[in-house]
């Protein structure tokens, strides 16, 4: 490799996404948003169509030992549709293309598809193609999903200002506190035969890992409350990244509070018994799928009576930056500490 070639883990996903579609001009009228949001959106008749993508690898984002291939099914599809929701958007269809190596049978594909079944039973979405190939390197999942929203209504990253505030769904940090534990209890058990590990009490935290959930239900209190969000992002790749990708679009800077951060009981324990810090967990941790977004200060008191959401902080000027305020009223400089594949 010469001096001027450039490692991809040096720009991350996101980076390598911005330099490899920069010179993709949009040329058709119905492609009303492309590369940069959660998902595109295209205009048809009375009713944009939204559509996302993901790609899920074994080995880079779920490992088989500890991962049952019927959850793994249901939270590659929740994953989608989570994407579709944080455009204030409702998934509609999807497509599911696979690649599978010779130690998978018929009956190993069939429970994928058992747990893809059930993402789409309860989330009342249509399986309408996809494709399958042979791997080399095991299990490879890409499903993409269209959704749809009624015209111009769809919520994007680039709309927040100055004064809005930030609002969160849910809680943060037991997704990564559950992986934490499945990769301990998978490394214990590694060369012991009929090891049992314990997970009692820890059974939320599991649940948040191994099968999320999309929040539709926001998105629907959100709309029942006449809230138009000026700006959202699921909370795939750890909060502080979702921040500046919301910063960075929205050209705004944030100051979110340590003491505004919403976390279970479960997870402040499983981070004190592998002495980690919380917040770190909870900023930078991923894989929540919550929603993260902003709205205007005149809705504060809407949102305040929401259930299951937290006001955390509130957007500034751009120079002022992102930052965390601390307990004692010090100020962290937010960076992407949240998931990169290429740095895994």
């Amino acid at each position: 490799m010469s001096e001027k070639e450039t490692e991809i883990s040096e720009l991350g996903e996101f980076g390598l996404i911005d330099r490899l579609t920069k010179d993709f001009p949009l040329k058709n009228p119905e492609t009303k948003l492309g590369v940069g949001d959660d998902a595109a959106v295209l205009t048809f008749g009375e009713k944009d169509v939204v559509v996302t993508t993901d790609l899920l690898l074994e080995g880079i984002h779920f490992d088989l030992r500890y991962v049952p291939l019927q959850h793994l099914g249901y939270k590659s599809a929740i994953v989608n549709f989570s994407d579709i929701y944080a455009m204030g958007a409702t998934p509609r269809q999807i497509t599911v293309s696979i690649g599978v190596s010779s130690r998978f049978t018929v009956e190993h594909i069939e429970t994928l598809y058992s747990g893809i079944r059930r993402a789409c039973e309860v989330y009342g979405v249509d399986l309408v193609g996809g494709d399958t190939s042979a791997s080399v390197t095991g299990l490879v999942i890409s499903i993409t999903c269209i959704g749809d929203v009624a015209k111009g209504e769809e919520v994007r990253r680039t709309g927040a200002k100055p004064t809005d505030i930030i609002c969160v769904s849910g809680d943060l940090g037991a997704a990564f506190m559950g992986l934490q534990l499945l990769e301990r209890e998978n490394s214990v058990a590694a060369g012991q035969k009929d090891f049992q590990p314990d997970f009692a009490g820890k059974e939320y935290i599991l649940e948040r890992q191994l099968k999320p959930e999309a929040r539709r239900d926001i998105v629907e209190l959100l709309k029942q409350k006449d809230i138009k969000p000026t700006s959202m992002i699921d909370v795939s790749d750890g909060l502080s990244s979702e921040l500046l990708h919301i910063c960075k679009e929205s050209n705004v800077g944030c100051r979110v509070y340590e003491d505004k951060l919403p976390i279970d009981y479960q997870t402040a324990l499983m981070a004190e018994e592998f002495n980690m810090n919380l917040v770190t967990a909870a900023m930078n941790g991923g894989e929540d799928y919550e929603l993260l977004f902003t709205v205007p200060l005149t809705d504060h008191e809407k949102v305040e009576k929401m259930e299951g959401v937290k006001m955390i902080g509130y957007v500034t000027e751009p120079t002022l930056g992102a930052a965390l305020v601390t307990r004692d009223g010090g100020e962290i400089p937010i960076k992407a500490q949240g998931w990169n594949a290429f740095n895994h």
